[in-house]
């Protein structure tokens, strides 16, 4: 099973905009591109929202089978561990495995010692095509490498030998997930991270890295725009020398979590890819629920009463929401709009302060960032918020539609 060169992680809170999502995939596909749509959902969502890992297959599918999709597509067990991978065997194809927990955890000394003993041939001034200058491989520096990231490895080695026992070789999808961590991955981290999945047969087909610099939920970019430039291109061309050296799969491409909104790094990402012709994974997940909410405050009436009721709700238990996420969002409470004034908004003051259009005088990330957290005050509004959803089917999937297709393709890949 092998992920098509373009793919895009459309996660779907309460698994009703399957078919908007198919539509702006589709769309892009007959502009020239071949991108891949990945439902994914973690367990954490399904949790919160009371859902089961079969629901999204059977979004997926219904999807695909109502819209006629040729084309490949998956599903993904979005960031699982040990743990919380068993009720997603049978439905997915495509496994997230978050080891960034064990990221700096202890290693056996002995193992630490034969990952420096196999690293021997690369020690000394390392000269990876297309970047400047040599790397400086020292013993100190692999042994740095090894207490760091030898235990998440190993624990991606483990889930990867168990999906193999439950689904067989070759019938899934492998991410490595270590983004949701505090300090970022170099290059050469990449690099021996990468080594280390080799030397422990897993076939990652992307690895999501932490980059330089802030990817908030939902908002753009915040960091050195030139900076994660230069660590990006590092990273794709230290992924083609791991493919050549280390025996990888060709597919193996970088996937950027959280990526959805990062419209300041889009056109970094679109010279990149196009400038080397490598692949991208894109995990749009969050925007989708935030779209269902912009498309209910645009119905109007009922639906932009739940619509406030949402804020108003997720603004007085907003540590409780917040704190799952405390990596990902940074929201400055001063400048959130108070319950009486949300009250009095408009239809279209809602929408366009909801809406991610960077310029606009009304958008704001902080709203709009708590908003992003507060799916489970809508998923406790049960069907109260399902059935407005369905009443306003065409309007809620327009605006899904035309935030992935409009604000997300047409930036990342110049459409």
């Amino acid at each position: 099973m092998k992920l098509a060169k373009f793919s895009i992680g459309t996660g779907d809170r309460f698994s009703h905009q399957g078919i908007a999502q198919l539509r702006a995939t589709i769309k892009a596909n007959q502009a020239g591109l071949d991108i891949s749509p990945v439902w994914n959902k973690s367990n954490r969502e399904h949790q919160i929202v009371h859902s089961h890992p079969a629901d999204v297959r059977k979004e997926a599918d219904a999807a695909v089978a109502a819209l006629g999709f040729k084309g490949k597509y998956f599903v993904d067990a979005d960031h699982i561990n040990m743990s919380t991978v068993a009720p997603f065997v049978e439905t997915a194809d495509f496994f997230t495995l978050d080891v960034a927990s064990f990221i700096g955890k202890p290693s056996p000394e002995a193992d630490v010692q034969a990952f420096i003993n196999g690293c021997e041939p690369y020690m000394g001034s390392l000269s990876i095509p297309g970047i400047a200058q040599p790397l400086n491989v020292t013993k100190g520096l692999l042994e740095d490498i090894a207490h760091k990231f030898l235990a998440a490895t190993t624990q991606a080695a483990e889930i990867y030998t168990y999906l193999v026992e439950k689904k067989g070789v070759g019938n899934f999808i492998t991410e490595v997930s270590m983004d949701e961590v505090e300090s970022p991955q170099t290059p050469i981290d990449l690099l021996f991270i990468l080594k280390m999945l080799a030397d422990k047969g897993v076939p990652a087909q992307t690895i999501a890295p932490k980059f330089t610099g802030r990817f908030n939920k939902g908002v753009d970019y915040k960091g050195d725009v030139a900076q994660f430039a230069k660590e990006f291109e590092e990273d794709v061309l230290v992924i083609d020398y791991a493919i050549k050296t280390f025996g990888l799969p060709a597919e193996l491409k970088l996937s950027i979590h959280s990526g959805s909104d990062k419209f300041s790094i889009y056109p970094v990402m679109a010279e990149v890819i196009k400038k080397y012709d490598k692949g991208l994974h894109l995990k749009t997940a969050g925007t989708t629920w935030l779209e269902e909410v912009i498309g209910l405050a645009v119905a109007g009436g009922e639906a932009l009463e739940v619509a406030k009721t949402i804020y108003i709700n997720a603004l007085g238990r907003m540590d409780e929401l917040c704190a799952p996420y405390a990596d990902v969002i940074e929201i400055d409470k001063e400048q959130l709009p108070s319950v009486e004034e949300v009250k009095g908004w408009s239809s279209e003051k809602y929408a366009n302060t909801l809406r991610h259009i960077p310029g606009h005088p009304d958008y704001n990330p902080n709203f709009r960032q708590l908003i992003h957290v507060g799916y489970k005050v809508a998923s406790e509004l049960g069907s109260t918020y399902t059935d407005l959803l369905e009443k306003y089917a065409d309007i809620v999937g327009a605006c899904v539609e035309e935030n992935i297709y409009d604000r997300h393709f047409k930036r990342l890949f110049n459409l």
